[in-house]
């Protein structure tokens, strides 16, 4: 699963992460303790070799391998003739399959296929058949939890065993949390464990991150599972949580992996959360935006803050200065990252907002559209100023500040005799009056907006 977010570094190429191995086990292999018997130097049995080499052309059930169920369960075909049969299996075919794998099913368990025959267990078996088959797994959970095929298991298990029986699994993994958080397979354990039982009953497993919080967050794998505490966990788990996170908002922000646990909170926090982060994040945006990762964070706040928050931040911005002196505006338009910033602040500002940007921007239009990352922003600018709305706003605007015209002096008229007026009526010419408008505002061609290389998918899981 994917930490979140997308875009520059938010979860798209660029941003791709990274872990360690843990052991040998980790790629696949067998974790100690645990036998081996699936090596390609085992002779395969006649059945299988006529299964293997006349696949299309003779019609097999599941009942034609009784007595071989282990050996097809972990050879490629075999196993997933076995999988697409379960699907539909009567329940006589089913418990036949379920009674020869039982015996084998912890090593199968991490079987390269034979996994995949225990997880369509879990799927399509009996309730009785997935309590079963899930005590098999007592006295294993850790070494499976951290071993490729193994946690896959452990993982479908937990999506459909008993509370009572993933309590007493879970509890295994007691004293090795954070060794498994930091594993790339025990971490997607310590996500299903949180997303599937109740928060009450692994009270023991949120206390394991207590002080570790924002070591965590900045983890490859272990900003997964924060993310996971804060949408599953009670108002009592998440409390401490937020209170690690809050003061290093920023610093999370900056990080390669510590920006989609903020972006999380952003996006699907509490209302009251949310303001105590961009509470940090303001005083920043300008330095912020034109980062790589701090940047989504920044696009975050703007698009999901309150009302007055958001104005907060862009006031910020309009009125934000670079260290020249030169307006924090243009920087940001001109800025490989802080451009995308601008536009998300151009799709929800106020009127009032957009046309005092306008007004700072507009001078310098024929400038921006020398930089790769400002022509798309221009013709997006330049839409908003030819929008109705816009264009109104802006001839209040200048009304608003014409200066008021002179008075006219008040001089004696000469009123002619009246046989003077109606000759002067019979040759007058009627002269139409010109009225001088403010001049309309400069056409500029619109261009059609760039990529210029971002993945734009800025938002998974």
């Amino acid at each position: 699963g994917a930490g979140g977010g997308g875009g520059r570094g938010g979860g798209g190429k660029r941003g791709r992460r990274r872990g360690g191995r843990g052991g040998d086990y980790h790629r696949g292999g067998v974790p100690p303790g645990f036998v081996d018997d699936s090596s390609p130097a085992t002779p395969r049995s006649e059945l299988l070799e006529t299964f293997r080499q006349s696949r299309s052309a003779r019609k097999f059930e599941l009942a034609d391998i009784n007595g071989y169920v282990v050996e097809f369960s972990r050879d490629q075909y075999g196993s997933r003739f076995i999988q697409q049969k379960l699907e539909t299996a009567t329940d006589i075919d089913k418990q036949l399959i379920f009674d020869e794998i039982l015996p084998a099913a912890v090593p199968l368990m991490v079987d390269v296929f034979g996994n995949y025959v225990v997880q369509k267990f879990f799927e399509f078996g009996s309730v009785e058949q997935q309590r079963v088959l899930a005590e098999q797994l007592r006295g294993h959970v850790r070494e499976l939890a951290m071993q490729m095929y193994g946690c896959r298991v452990i993982q479908k298990a937990l999506e459909v065993i008993e509370v009572q029986q993933q309590v007493r699994l879970v509890h295994e993994l007691r004293g090795c949390v954070m060794q498994c958080v930091r594993d790339q397979n025990g971490n997607h354990v310590i996500q299903k464990v949180i997303e599937t039982i109740p928060s009450k009953q692994i009270s023991f497993v949120i206390a394991g991150f207590r002080g570790e919080v924002v070591a965590l967050a900045t983890h490859a794998y272990g900003c997964r599972v924060i993310q996971r505490v804060l949408e599953h966990c009670n108002e009592e788990q998440v409390g401490p949580v937020m209170a690690e996170i809050v003061p290093h908002t920023v610093r999370l922000a900056r990080d390669q992996f510590g920006n989609y646990v903020i972006q999380h909170i952003l996006q699907h926090g509490a209302a009251a959360d949310k303001q105590r982060l961009i509470l940090h994040l303001k005083g920043h945006i300008l330095v912020l935006a034109q980062h790589k990762f701090a940047s989504n964070v920044v696009e975050k706040a703007v698009l999901h803050g309150s009302e007055t928050d958001r104005h907060a931040l862009i006031e910020e911005v309009i009125h934000a200065l670079a260290p020249d002196g030169s307006s924090g505006v243009l920087v940001m338009m001109r800025d490989q990252y802080a451009n995308y910033v601008v536009q998300k602040m151009l799709d929800v500002m106020s009127p009032a907002q957009c046309q005092q940007f306008i007004e700072l921007v507009k001078p310098h239009l024929h400038t921006l559209r020398k930089f790769s990352y400002g022509k798309h922003l221009v013709a997006k600018l330049e839409r908003h100023m030819h929008h109705p709305h816009h264009q109104s706003l802006r001839q209040q605007h200048q009304l608003h500040h014409q200066p008021p015209p002179p008075q006219r002096q008040q001089q004696q008229q000469h009123v002619a005799p009246p046989s003077m007026q109606v000759a002067a009526q019979q040759h007058s010419h009627v002269v139409p009056v010109v009225q001088h408008h403010q001049q309309p505002p400069l056409h500029m061609p619109q261009q059609a907006p760039q990529n210029h290389g971002r993945n734009v998918g800025h938002h998974a899981q």
